[in-house]
Order: C-alpha cells, then sequence, then structure tokens
C-alpha cells in the first residue's frame, strides 16, 4: 500500500473512529444527541465513503474532499462549543433563548416542542472540553492527515 492510502486509510479510520465512539456514548452511555451533535456526525460518516472510494480510485480527489469533510466537522463543532459556552446563540429549536417578548401561548407552543435534549448545555466533558470541543480538535487533526494525504505522491 502507497503512503498516501495509508493515511487515506488512517484518516477515514479516525473518522470511522470518532463516530463510532459518538454512537456508543449515545447508545451504550444513554447520552442522547442534540441537533448539533447530529449534524457533526454526517461529515465524519461522508469522510469513511470518502476514504473507502479513495483507496481503490483518485486518491488525490477523494483526499481533497476528506479533507473539507474533517474541516466541516470540526466547523460544526466549533460553533456548538461556542453555543455551550454561551458565546453566540445556538439554533433556536434547541438552544434557550429570550421569552419576554413571547405570549402564553407562543410560550407553552415553544416549550411543546422543544427536543428532549438541549444544543446549549453541556452533558459531558473531560478536561474542561466538551464532546464538540474534542470532536473539533480531533478533526483538525485528521483533516491535517487527509492534507498530508493529498501530498503525498501515489
Amino acid at each position: 500500500m502507497t503512503r498516501q492510502k495509508t493515511l487515506i486509510l488512517l484518516a477515514a479510520a479516525g473518522s470511522a473512529a470518532l463516530l463510532l465512539g459518538a454512537l456508543a456514548f449515545q447508545h451504550i452511555g444513554g447520552m442522547a444527541p442534540c441537533k448539533l451533535c447530529i449534524w457533526q456526525r454526517w461529515p465524519h460518516g461522508i469522510a469513511v465513503g470518502i476514504g473507502a472510494v479513495g483507496l481503490v480510485a483518485l486518491p488525490a480527489l477523494m483526499a481533497a474532499l476528506g479533507a473539507l469533510a474533517a474541516l466541516a466537522t470540526a466547523a460544526i463543532g466549533g460553533y456548538h462549543t461556542g453555543v455551550e459556552r454561551g458565546w453566540w446563540q445556538g439554533p433556536s429549536d434547541c438552544s434557550g433563548g429570550p421569552i419576554s417578548s413571547l405570549s402564553t401561548e407562543d410560550l407553552f407552543a415553544q416549550i411543546m416542542a422543544a427536543p428532549l435534549v438541549r444544543c446549549d448545555e453541556v452533558p459531558w466533558e473531560m478536561w474542561s472540553l466538551s464532546m464538540a470541543s474534542w470532536n473539533m480538535l480531533a478533526s483538525l487533526g485528521l483533516m491535517l492527515i487527509w492534507l498530508m494525504a493529498l501530498r503525498a505522491r501515489p
């Protein structure tokens, strides 16, 4: 196997590991994901597929697409981190927001439509970093591996 394909395999396996870790937290650990958590999973799944294609055809193109997928999930993780830390407002359907201008009926409708898991709460953290923060950092590392694969000679 060439160095380029080895790096593609490593990056795709990294995305698969992060995706499996998230699913383990959900299904084994009982930690339901919020809307932004789900959004972060999609680029990892796409990166795994890109890696599979890159092992058999068009490795340079697939490495570039894999880097974009890793950057996408890192960006969503960074956005989610900001929502969790209160640096900016998250999606209105999974984050807290001002209620002073709502009528009683509108407030009740908002409460009834609210998801069970909020995007602006940190359900788990390690060393003061949330899962979204860890995903962002790991995904930036995976992006570097994809870029190394892009630069490697076949």
